[in-house]
């Protein structure tokens, strides 16, 4: 009995543990969100830039990068909750589904 009293992590350890990985995934989002952010306006601006040069009068063709960027982003904390609660950590993989929910509305909002 004593063996697995020493192999099974303390509460202190398991709530450190959870605490740490929870705001290592919070970042990766953040950085990933920042790159989806950073790639739509350098793409916005290449369009706008290419859009005062031409003198067509129809309406431009509707642009689906955003919606696929934010789609796209949703995927992966939606992927990562679903790890997370297979392996046991409820509260960090509830905020990442409600991370996921929020970036699916933003998607469906950006919708042409």
């Amino acid at each position: 009995m004593s063996e697995l009293a020493d192999k099974q992590p303390s509460g202190g350890e398991g709530v450190l543990t959870a605490g740490c990985l929870l705001l290592l995934v919070l970042f990766v989002d953040a950085v990933a969100g920042l790159l989806v952010v950073i790639v739509l306006a350098v793409r916005g601006v290449g369009r706008t830039g290419a859009g005062s040069a031409r003198t067509a009068t129809g309406v431009p063709p509707p642009d689906w990068a955003p919606v696929l960027g934010f789609g796209a982003l949703a995927l992966v904390p939606e992927v990562t909750a679903v790890v997370l609660l297979r392996l046991g950590h409820r509260v960090i993989g509830a905020v990442q589904l409600t991370i996921c929910v929020f970036l699916a509305v933003h998607a469906s909002g950006s919708w042409p």
